[in-house]
């Protein structure tokens, strides 16, 4: 009577309700047949194609699946610079270097000699003179000479600054106080510069 009552159930289940893929799998082995082995092997089967049904039943892996095996791989898009090579560096450094002269031949001259550019054509003293013994600016002070006490160690020790120099400055019109860390010179007529063979000054360009 319970076994007729289980089968009226089952069948009303299988029409109303919806399938159960493990009840499935038990009704359609044969009763009697397998023993307990064969009835654990349904049910794992069951429950297998269960778990089978429920992935493929979410469209949206499915569909997120598909999209993964024909998306197209970026590989080929890679950043990359442009190097701009301009000439326009080159010919403004070309045309800074080429404005650059030195004077030819140098003169150093009195507070009156006009200062610039010297050359043969036009006498001009040097107001960019440099040592390349000791390595620092010329400086010169219209109307001024030099104190013939000035010595080495005064020059070494105060250049260049004015305020300790004047003490060894003398006012005196038309003439001009040349000096360095280590020679120092007073002038008050045009003199060409390799007239004077101790003096290591050069012009450092206008």
């Amino acid at each position: 009577m319970a076994e007729d009552l289980d089968e009226l159930l089952d069948e009303v289940e299988s029409k109303f309700c919806s399938p159960d893929p493990l009840r499935v799998a038990m009704v359609q082995q044969p009763k009697g047949c397998g023993g307990s082995h064969s009835s654990d092997r349904t049910r794992t089967e069951a429950k297998e194609n269960l778990r089978l049904t429920d992935t493929f039943q979410k469209p949206d892996d499915l569909d997120s699946l598909i999209n993964e095996i024909f998306e197209e791989p970026n590989f080929d898009k890679k950043p990359f610079k442009l190097k701009s090579k301009s000439p326009g560096n080159t010919s403004v450094r070309a045309s800074i270097q080429g404005l650059s002269k030195s004077c030819s031949p140098v003169y150093l001259g009195g507070s009156t000699a006009p200062c610039g550019l010297g050359t043969n054509t036009s006498q001009r003293t040097c107001d960019h003179l440099r040592c390349i013994a000791c390595d620092f600016s010329v400086v010169s002070y219209d109307d001024y000479m030099w104190d013939k006490s000035c010595d080495y160690l005064f020059f070494r020790n105060n250049m260049p600054e004015f305020r300790k120099l004047q003490s060894k400055l003398i006012k005196k019109n038309g003439a001009r106080a040349y000096a360095c860390q280590c020679s120092w010179r007073t002038v008050e007529d045009l003199t060409d510069l390799q007239t004077d063979a101790q003096l290591r000054w050069v012009c450092g360009k206008h």
